[in-house]
């Protein structure tokens, strides 16, 4: 069974990668995201005003009892935290695809 010429032209156009500037759009995208939402994660636990006055944390006194813990608080800060870290990783490992 001979492969026919553009079925072959099809398929190397789908192996190649993306251009250099999309890449680097999509990994600035990625840090930007990875880092706000660390962030976010990282410090939410402490602010009273919002943490501790949440309407689901009335609604279901027990989940709020347990997430008000102290070290429940630096469980959810350490994985804003793994966020960001996740997100600084990206940019260190990263490396142009050219094809």
């Amino acid at each position: 069974m001979a492969v026919q010429p553009e079925a072959a032209h099809e398929r190397q156009h789908h192996d190649r990668p993306a251009p250099v500037w999309l890449q680097r759009i999509s990994l600035f995208i990625l840090v930007l995201f990875c880092v706000y939402l660390g962030v976010l994660v990282t410090v939410l636990p402490w602010w009273p005003r919002v943490w501790d006055h949440n309407n689901l944390f009335n609604a279901y006194p027990t989940i709020g009892a347990i997430l008000r813990n102290g070290a429940i608080k630096g469980l959810i800060s350490g994985l804003g935290l793994l966020d960001i870290w996740i997100g600084i990783s990206e940019v260190i490992q990263y490396r142009d695809y050219r094809g």
